[in-house]
């Protein structure tokens, strides 16, 4: 057998290549690949192809110095992203804007020479055979040709005087017209990353092949209602008359849970239009709907409609509408893979500033996993700030005023993500993290405490730095308490931020004010639910606004 990947770059250009065993297969923007794709959204070295006993494998990545590194914007195949994924023939694999057909063609032996044929009692005349494009999930949605056609004879003449009839060369035409806009479409849809691009093209390529009057899109929301995202009329001159023209919500319903494409020739007397009087009495004379499916699901419907009364759509076109739709389909799910992988990035970049790896990647799987508006939790406040800051700022210039912050900040906020805090603001020459938010867990106040003494512990460390750079010396004094707290987004419509507020915050506040340099000082609740990990002094109670009582405080003996 031979095997080639047809490539559509996303430039338009289209060029086809053998793969054989024996070698890997390199895919990715560098020259030095295998096969380079023009497109800016390919990495260098995006993927590439192996043959693993009897099957070729494709992998997301490359390998570099011994390890397999993922590529940027990833591998999808049929519309699903995948990372290492067995090919099949007819598979598609879209890679950035530009896509690659895997095709296997079996070896043909013993294969007759029909052109030494001179003679008609030489050879029989064969049973016609059918070949069937467009295998779709459809099922039912075929364009068949027989060789019978394709030679230009009727299968009850003989070799040498068949002649095709007009009809027959009309027919061919229409099928060659069919094919034509088939291979359009894969080649020009198959690049879109646009929605509204994607329907503009759709319905030029559905004006183009069929007699439809009105294209109308619609796609499934959120909650599963089809939303109507894109309508097109033919001619602007009955623009007028489809302003007001609803679309059958029986028949797309059919169509989504039988996940079938339906013509009706006649709405009046087809009993598929039952309970959809009111578009026969609009004059819709006959309509195509054509699922866009894929395997992970139906996305919407593609509905097209005559207003002719004297006129109807044929079964080729309801082929050739399934085509579009079933092309559409796949490319649907390929934006809104795009558009989803775009969002991740920019959440986790938002994200990764103030929380560990392993809280971004759950918020990212489980959106409703804390609840916007604020949940009452119990939680741990850090409170840290460098004393004597003021005097620093007074006798050095802005600049390095901001580079011995960030020095600093870089530091703290690395301890935080290390022991599974939430970095919640800066706060001047302070900072305020959170314990146990989004997500809590037993460690919360352990791990809160670890970070108090492991920040003190680094500002030891960066002193002998600093005073080589030309800084003084820092002191950080670092309070924290244990108690529940409302946290959420809180903010307006224009401005929110992830945060913490409440008496729990207040407190830690508090005490992190009444530190000296070098100094941490916790709440009786931080030091029961820690468990004394750390020796601690008893300090002299702590009156604080709005509490009737003194609160206990104690000293971290962390050196």
């Amino acid at each position: 057998m031979s095997v080639t990947l047809h490539i559509t770059e996303a430039t338009g250009r289209t060029w086809k290549t053998e793969i054989r065993p024996g070698k890997r297969w390199t895919i990715g923007r560098a020259k030095e690949n295998d096969i380079v794709l023009n497109d800016r959204r390919v990495s260098r070295r995006h993927a590439f192809i192996e043959m693993s006993g009897m099957d070729f494998r494709l992998i997301d990545g490359s390998i570099e110095d011994g390890q397999l590194v993922r590529s940027v914007n990833h591998v999808f195949v049929n519309g699903s992203m995948q990372l290492d994924h067995t090919l099949s023939e007819g598979d598609v694999i879209v890679i950035g804007e530009s896509s690659i057909q895997f095709k296997i063609t079996p070896d043909v032996k013993n294969t007759r020479d029909l052109s030494s044929i001179d003679r008609p009692s030489q050879v029989g005349i064969e049973k016609p055979k059918t070949i069937s494009f467009d295998d779709s999930p459809l099922g039912h949605t075929q364009v068949a040709v027989s060789v019978n056609e394709l030679m230009g004879r009727r299968s009850s003449a003989s070799v040498d005087t068949a002649v095709a009839t007009p009809e027959e060369i009309k027919d061919l035409r229409r099928k060659a017209k069919i094919l034509e806009l088939i291979y359009e479409m894969s080649r020009t849809l198959g690049n879109v990353l646009e929605l509204d691009e994607l329907f503009t093209r759709a319905t030029d390529l559905i004006f183009r092949g069929t007699p439809a009057d009105r294209v109308v899109a619609l796609l499934a929301g959120d909650t599963g209602e089809l939303e109507q995202v894109a309508t097109r009329v033919r001619d602007d001159s009955i623009q007028k008359l489809t302003a007001n023209l609803a679309v059958s919500r029986t028949i797309t319903n059919k169509v989504i849970t039988e996940r079938i494409a339906i013509l009706s020739q006649d709405a009046k007397t087809d009993e598929q239009f039952h309970g959809a009087e009111s578009i026969v009495s609009q004059g819709v004379r006959s309509t195509i709907c054509a699922p866009l499916i894929t395997q992970s699901g139906v996305h919407g419907v593609l509905y097209a409609d005559r207003l002719d009364p004297f006129a109807a759509f044929r079964p080729d076109h309801l082929d050739m509408i399934s085509a579009v739709a079933a092309q559409a389909a796949i490319t649907v799910e390929t934006v809104k893979a795009h558009d989803r992988l775009a969002r991740e990035e920019v959440a986790r970049a938002n994200y990764s500033r103030f929380m560990p790896e392993y809280v971004v990647q759950q918020l990212l799987e489980n959106p409703d996993s804390f609840r916007l508006g604020g949940a009452n939790q119990t939680i741990t406040v850090l409170f840290a700030d460098i004393r004597g800051f003021t005097g620093i700022s007074e006798n050095a210039n802005p600049e390095r005023v901001v580079a011995l912050l960030n020095q600093y900040f870089s530091a703290m906020s690395q301890i935080i993500f290390d022991h599974g805090g939430t970095l919640d603001k800066y706060i001047g020459d302070g900072l305020m993290a959170l314990f146990g938010a989004p997500t809590a867990t037993p460690a919360d106040s352990v791990n809160a405490l670890m970070t108090a003494v492991a920040m003190q512990r680094k500002v030891r460390e960066l002193n002998p730095i600093l005073v080589s750079q030309g800084y003084g010396e820092i002191a950080v004094g670092i309070g924290l308490h244990t108690g529940e707290a409302t946290v959420g987004y809180i903010g307006s419509e224009q401005r929110s931020e992830y945060t913490a507020i409440g008496d729990t915050v207040n407190l830690a506040s508090r005490l992190e004010s009444n530190t000296a340099g070098g100094q941490i000082l916790i709440s009786e609740a931080t030091a029961r639910a820690a468990g004394h990990i750390f020796p601690l002094t008893a300090r002299p109670p702590l009156t604080v606004k709005n509490r009737r009582q003194p609160v206990d405080v104690f000293e971290v003996n962390w050196s």
